[in-house]
């Protein structure tokens, strides 16, 4: 599908951007839902936007009102191109929009659809190209698999990145990230966006909630996550606060979910709750039925769901593994040590604060995601990084130089 046959409004500036995913499943975690929403508020800042993936699976999480174009592989893409999300018709795709002038944001790394803008512009060197690495350059996150990503790494992926106009970190602790492994491209420091949801009301009443305060982990149950912390935090403090419970939220990578189970029968815990995967408002629920928010991970390039508990008018408890220290500076959170004392000490001071001044901490967590971290913003921020790669603007005071 050529960009002619997608449908564009009169708004729409000369400015031409296509973002390029290797999918957009709920399995694939924050990108299904970071770069469609980033696409759909470029589209209403003017940008002529929109996202190409592979489609392997139902997408999940996208926003409605702007374009999605999901590229089927073919028959012809086979054994490890297959794996590896090969998708000719999608190169294809990025071949002609390259040679239309648009500039290819690439998401992600590791799979072909992300190597495939590189690619193009060896043939096409007036290509213009931002990459986002999503967390992926992080150390924690380079020791996953490591068997696998080592030869790739060397073959395709570091070339790829360095032949990028501009690097994308979503927090400065990413850009150190990016800078170590020797790249010296430009970076732009931007976050990630939020939608913020309507203030909250009430507390929610729910059949897990009811009458008892909540301590809320939710996201990827995956080793990196440290949910193995949160669960002998807990057992540390349980007995102590009667009234209070932990739920554990989301879908299980490699069989975690089971893991952190045997872990809780292990420790005898009787008020900490593992469940599936939740989406939309039944997510949004569940946030509003937390009191606190805790996020214990090793490693994260930003956290959305951090920004999430945040804007539901949560104050949050999160490790150093996440590039969040404005919690403290806000006054809507603890950031906090890694390891299980260190948590079980902010989950007693947690569950010690007065109701009244969590509520408070709260709200001032939702204005700081309205001021800092709404969409029309990082569009606006962003679309500045791509006026300048076409020399129409000058460098964004958010793009680091070496």
């Amino acid at each position: 599908m050529t960009r002619e046959a997608l449908s564009r409004s009169a708004q729409h500036t000369d400015l031409a951007v296509t973002h390029v995913v290797a999918g957009l499943g709920k399995a694939d975690g924050g990108p299904s839902y970071t770069v469609p929403a980033l696409s759909a508020a470029l589209n209403a800042a003017g940008v002529s936007a929109y996202v190409r993936c592979v489609a392997r699976a139902p997408i999940g999480g996208v926003a409605t009102g702007h374009l999605i174009n999901a590229v089927t592989q073919h028959s012809a893409d086979k054994g490890v191109t297959t794996i590896m999300r090969g998708c000719s018709a999608l190169r294809n795709a990025l071949c002609q929009d390259a040679r239309e002038g648009a500039l290819l944001h690439v998401h992600g790394l590791w799979l072909l659809p992300n190597l495939y803008p590189a690619w193009i512009k060896m043939k096409a060197p007036s290509t213009r190209i931002v990459h986002s690495p999503r967390g992926m350059l992080a150390s924690a996150a380079l020791n996953i698999s490591t068997w696998k990503k080592r030869p790739i790494w060397h073959l395709w992926q570091k070339s790829a990145l360095q032949a990028a106009d501009c690097l994308h970190a979503t927090a400065m602790s990413e850009y150190h990230e990016i800078r170590a492994l020797g790249f010296t491209n430009p970076v732009a420091v931007i976050p990630n966006g939020i939608d913020v949801p309507p203030p909250r009301e009430h507390r929610a009443i729910t059949a897990h909630g009811a009458g008892r305060k909540t301590i809320l982990s939710l996201g990827r149950l995956h080793p990196k996550k440290a949910l193995d912390v949160l669960v002998r935090a807990w057992a540390m403090v349980e007995q102590r606060y009667p009234d209070w419970q932990v739920r554990i939220v989301g879908p299980s990578e490699g069989g975690h979910d089971e893991e952190l189970r045997r872990l809780v029968v292990a420790l005898g815990l009787e008020r900490l709750i593992i469940e599936g995967a939740v989406y939309g408002e039944d997510k949004l629920a569940v946030y509003r039925d937390a009191d606190v928010f805790a996020l214990p991970t090793r490693n994260e390039n930003f956290g959305i769901v951090v920004a999430e508990a945040l804007a539901a008018e949560v104050p949050v408890i999160a490790t150093t593994g996440a590039p969040w220290p404005g919690l403290e500076l806000e006054r809507c959170g603890w950031w906090i040590d890694h390891g299980v004392e260190a948590l079980a000490r902010a989950l007693i001071i947690a569950m010690e604060t007065d109701p009244a001044e969590l509520a408070t901490m709260g709200r001032r967590g939702r204005a700081w995601m309205e001021r800092d971290f709404i969409w029309q913003r990082v569009a606006t921020d962003m679309s500045a990084v791509y006026a300048w790669l076409r020399n129409d603007g000058p460098r964004p005071s958010t793009v680091l130089l070496v």
